[in-house]
């Protein structure tokens, strides 16, 4: 799946099948959905889950929480957009 395919998929009640938890959390989230793309960000319990969460506390403005979230994922808070970032995130997730 690519990202524009990915964007296209937000338009459906559901996600694509097959998605990552961490992926799963970017969908909701660009929905405006944050309350379950959190749930699903907890769920993944590896840096992967660690980096979409820190994100998700970032966009809520919870700076402190988002730091400790990005370096349990062994990142630093990104010097660009919200907007930016889940771009960056999606991208890589879907490993294009």
């Amino acid at each position: 799946m690519t990202v524009a395919e990915f964007k296209e998929s937000l338009t459906n009640d559901t996600p694509p099948p097959g998605l990552a938890l961490a992926l799963q959390a970017m969908w909701y989230q660009a929905r405006g959905e944050w309350d379950q793309a959190h749930r699903l960000a907890q769920q993944q319990n590896d840096r992967t889950g660690a980096w979409v969460h820190a994100y998700l506390h970032r966009q809520e403005g919870d700076i402190g929480n988002a730091n400790y979230w990005y370096r349990r994922a062994d990142r630093s808070q990104p010097d660009q957009t919200l907007a930016e970032e889940w771009t960056d995130i999606v991208t890589i997730l879907l490993g294009e």
